[in-house]
């Protein structure tokens, strides 16, 4: 389990991403795509979540949304919509999603995300992150525990057990 108040450090340098739209990871890409696969396929399970294609990223994009009936979360904790994480296309597996603030900061010291560009101007709000794409079975879990979060925080419910997971 993952605690709001422990995140492990994400070995390794953070990878270079961009500044400009599309917010892209642009290196330290896993060699295939099967641990986003299979956070897609375990949201997929949890109340009220719907896999769709992203309304706000490129093309390809897939994202997590809720029913609406289910989206009593804060307007910080969307996207756009319902739509509280995606996954980015093109080669690119990392995934923004929405984190309560003091999370995202937390996620970003530990080195597993950083704030979307768009936060440092005022145009986006301080949920929005970029997480790096996972590498291996660890940061798989770690990224699995954080995507959990941003669901928990659409839902307007606090991760249960002070846990992402």
């Amino acid at each position: 389990m993952l605690t709001h108040q422990g995140l492990p450090t994400r070995a390794g340098t953070r990878p270079r991403t961009t500044s400009t739209f599309p917010h892209s990871q642009l290196d330290q890409q896993p060699d295939d795509e099967r641990h986003l696969d299979a956070i897609l396929a375990e949201a997929a399970s949890w109340p009220s979540v719907r896999r769709t294609q992203s309304d706000i990223s490129v093309e390809g994009a897939r994202a997590l949304s809720l029913d609406p009936s289910a989206a009593r979360g804060p307007a910080e904790a969307f996207m756009v919509g319902h739509e509280f994480c995606h996954v980015h296309a093109g080669g690119d597996l990392s995934l923004h999603a929405m984190l309560p603030v003091a999370l995202a900061e937390e996620a970003a010291r530990a080195g597993w995300a950083e704030p979307h560009f768009l936060v440092h101007t005022g145009q986006a709000p301080a949920t929005v992150v970029l997480l790096y794409a996972p590498r291996d079975d660890h940061e798989y879990e770690v990224v699995l525990g954080l995507v959990r979060a941003s669901y928990d925080f659409a839902c307007g419910s606090a991760p249960r057990s002070g846990s992402t997971r």
